[in-house]
């Protein structure tokens, strides 16, 4: 069985949803500490003018508090304007915009929650197959070192193979993953481009997926997802 984790982030890049995909199990790590200044809460949409980034703010957001434990500001009204204003024209606008809308709008504004339910509803619309949990409801000893809490998740979920970020090169090593049991491979996305509606210039890559969601059927996003290799 192949395991992923991976902390919640709101609407990320293609690359995120690659990782879930690939995955047979899924964990949503939310017992983490809040990355303060990162891409958690914030990505980049395509307007008329170029790449925009969008924030959602983070009521009393600390580096010291763990993800679970945070939750979003109520303050959506300039992002839902900025997003419809840049895809009113997108040829999935009306199937896609609702569901961004949902998760923005959310009553359970906690931060792990709202960011997870960002890939959870993108699955859903593409009626993928997609099994997950959290860290948070794992009975592992979360004092350990990253390195160990992974053999610990793989242990816990009979998994022999884990899949990693290719950015996780530099931090785990694919010896001590076997001494362990474990195959250690690392996912990267081939390139790819789609039709960008409002785009005049160069194709703008790694963009938020809502992006790839209004510009793109959901056949041509599943064969962009498919568009990865392990190594």
């Amino acid at each position: 069985m192949k395991l992923a984790v991976m902390q919640p982030y709101l609407f990320p890049y293609i690359g995120y949803y690659q990782l879930a995909y690939c995955s047979d199990m899924f964990i949503f790590y939310d017992d983490v500490t809040y990355i303060k200044n990162g891409y958690i809460n914030r990505n980049s949409v395509l307007t008329k003018n170029g790449r925009q980034l969008f924030t959602l703010p983070v009521n009393n957001a600390s580096s010291f508090t763990l993800i679970k434990e945070l939750d979003f500001s109520n303050n959506v009204k300039k992002i839902l304007s900025s997003i419809q204003q840049a895809y009113s024209k997108s040829p999935y606008f009306s199937d896609v915009y609702p569901i961004v809308e949902k998760i923005f709008k959310s009553e359970n504004r906690n931060v792990a929650y709202m960011t997870s339910q960002s890939i959870i509803e993108v699955f859903k619309y593409l009626e993928v197959n997609f099994k997950y949990t959290y860290a948070s409801l794992v009975d592992y000893d979360n004092t350990q070192d990253a390195k160990n809490k992974l053999y610990q998740f793989c242990d816990i979920f009979n998994s022999n193979e884990y899949i990693n970020t290719i950015g996780g090169k530099d931090l785990y090593h694919k010896d001590y993953f076997i001494k362990q049991g474990i195959n250690l491979g690392f996912i990267s996305s081939c390139e790819f481009d789609y039709n960008q509606f409002n785009n005049n210039s160069d194709f703008e890559s790694n963009l938020s997926m809502i992006d790839v969601l209004m510009n793109c059927s959901k056949m041509e996003i599943m064969n962009i997802i498919g568009k990865y290799n392990v190594e």
